[in-house]
């Protein structure tokens, strides 16, 4: 019987045959096939002791919710718990990847007479990790500016509370720096592999020092907080679980340091209905009131991709989506989010014309075979922490690849109220070029968590040219609540690599750090120098979107593409 207490996808790998798990490369993430173990995050109510079993791991995060590691058999039984409210299976993260501080009026606070460098503040990263060797995170007396530096993929000595990883404290930091790079890291051997976090951290937070400042970054005196994601595992994507707890790590020592923090978040993910509905989403928006804290993150990188569509169906019409499989897909999956309270039949059609439907609208999985390729399908229902209903299609090869050419999804209204429908395709450039949407929509390409209301939503424009950058992910009115909440410059960036030197990089990754150091130069301005001792959270966002300025091409403000406008520091802190 399908649990109602499990999210769907989870639901689905319960059901779903080895092979199909083996081909799908959505329904295994979270699986240790090993040691036929799952990760999943848990929303639960009661006593942390109710988790706890013989075989099952538990890592209890802030404000009810648990990262638990537990046998694939004990799973049914363990959502039959009391204590448990919903389980939700781990999601791949991907990169935001894709001459900055004037246009975004940072320069003039850093040395005016506010002379706001990020003193007192904490900035933390999620990210890939850091080069701690590079100038930009030392002192002038060559010690660290990293406070704390938890590599997850490190095992050996992890952070009370958690069970994987290792934390590497100051001191044992500026023992390695000491050393230098041969025998420093022997001791504290955590790498930033791919670059990444290196350089979002140098942006929000770097000092420069590698340039005789010249690619300083914002909040460049900050106290820094680093959360390395990944568990060694067959493929190198972080996932939601690692995520999760490292913000949940953050928030936890900026409360045991009594310190106001930023944290930046620089990945996401297109599962989810994009309301903000998600464990992770709603775990952010809870934490995000504990303490003084503001997170930023952005919008992703789909804004220009073919990976969404959507519309509105009226009673009787039909409407065809159109998808386009190249050659040589291996398997793909599509997301169709629709109200519950709207009744359409579904088809599906393969390039041949042959077609399956209208598909069973009972809660479950379905399988059907077009041509040479299977289609693994869960009809959901609403679950407890969102109203929208989901229809997910996997498709899987019955040889080595998905019968390529166009595909079409055909819905027909039966009982339609609304009628609006969307669709998504996996993000982080995972598909072949050439698959895609035929008529792909702009609108509603955030990714998650992005789309969490209480994070500060950041889209990238081209500070050279004044203009919004097309791959920069758009909002949608689908949205509870109105994104992006600004624009800041996200193309040829100069960033910390590691190293020690620099290197342009493009995507909102890049643009989302530039407002989480404006955050903390706020907060320093506010909570540091006693100007507003209040001066977090959602107040922080409202500053920043005051402040916003115009950016060429829009008239209207807020919109879906720029917010509020392009970052404009000055004029968002206070005369």
């Amino acid at each position: 019987m399908v649990d109602q207490k499990i999210d769907n996808l989870l639901n689905l790998a319960m059901d779903a045959a080895p092979e199909e798990r083996r081909k799908s490369e959505n329904l295994n993430v979270g699986y240790d096939s090993a040691m036929r173990l799952w990760d999943v995050i848990v929303k639960y109510s009661g006593p942390e002791s109710g988790l706890a079993g013989t075989g099952i791991q538990v890592v209890p995060l802030l404000g009810g919710y648990a990262v638990v590691t537990l046998p694939e058999s004990e799973i049914d039984a363990y959502s039959d718990r009391v204590q448990v409210e919903f389980m939700e299976k781990p999601k791949r993260l991907y990169f935001e990847l894709f001459q900055a501080k004037g246009t975004s009026c940072i320069r003039t606070v850093q040395t005016g007479r506010n002379g706001l460098t990020g003193k007192g503040i904490l900035v933390g990263v999620v990210d890939s990790g850091v080069d701690y060797f590079h100038s930009d995170f030392r002192n002038a007396d060559g010690s660290s500016r990293i406070l704390r530096l938890w590599d997850q993929s490190i095992q050996g000595n992890p952070p009370q509370g958690y069970v994987t990883g290792t934390e590497y404290t100051k001191e044992e930091i500026d023992e390695a720096l000491a050393l230098g790079e041969n025998q420093g890291r022997r001791l504290v051997p955590s790498m930033d592999y791919s670059g990444h976090g290196t350089s979002v951290l140098g942006i929000a937070a770097g000092n420069g020092r590698a340039s005789d400042g010249v690619n300083q970054g914002v909040a460049y005196e900050s106290d820094l907080l680093v959360v390395k994601m990944g568990v060694p595992r067959e493929n190198a994507f972080p996932r939601t679980t690692e995520l999760i707890q490292g913000i949940d790590y953050l928030v936890r020592q900026a409360l045991a340091m009594g310190r106001p923090m930023v944290i930046n978040l620089s990945f996401g993910n297109n599962y989810g209905s994009h309301r903000g509905d998600s464990l992770l989403e709603t775990y952010i928006d809870m934490v995000s009131s504990m303490g003084r804290l503001a997170i930023c993150t952005g919008t992703g990188n789909n804004g220009n991709q073919p990976l969404h569509d959507g519309g509105t169906l009226s009673q009787g019409q039909t409407r065809q989506v159109e998808l386009s499989i190249s050659s040589r897909e291996p398997t793909l999956n599509v997301q169709l989010w629709k109200s519950y309270e709207d009744e359409m039949d579904i088809y599906i059609a393969n390039p041949s014309g042959s077609r399956i439907g209208p598909l069973y609208e009972q809660l479950g999985p379905q399988r059907y075979r077009l041509g040479n390729t299977e289609l693994l399908i869960y009809y959901g229902k609403p679950g407890p922490y969102h109203v929208t209903q989901e229809i997910y299609i996997d498709f899987l090869p019955v040889e080595t690849y998905v019968d390529s050419g166009g595909w079409k999804i055909i819905l027909s209204g039966k009982r339609v109220r609304g009628g609006e429908y969307y669709l998504w395709l996996p993000g982080g450039s995972t598909l072949n070029r050439g698959t895609g949407f035929y008529t792909p929509r702009a609108y509603g390409t955030l990714t998650i968590p992005s789309t969490s209301s209480r994070i500060i939503t950041v889209g990238a424009y081209d500070s050279l040219i004044n203009a919004y950058a097309d791959f920069s992910g758009r909002g949608s009115r689908m949205l509870p609540c109105l994104k992006p909440d600004l624009a800041a410059p996200g193309v040829n960036i100069v960033a910390p690599i590691p190293g020690g030197g620099y290197s342009p990089v493009t995507g909102t990754s890049f643009a989302a750090p530039f407002v989480s150091g404006a955050a903390a130069l706020l907060m320093q301005w506010g909570i540091i120098n006693g100007n507003d001792p209040y001066l977090y959270g959602e107040k922080v966002k409202a500053y920043l979107r005051r402040g916003a300025q115009p950016l060429q091409g829009y008239e209207v403000y807020p919109n879906e593409e720029v917010g509020w406008g392009r970052l404009c520091l000055k004029s968002s802190l206070p005369d």
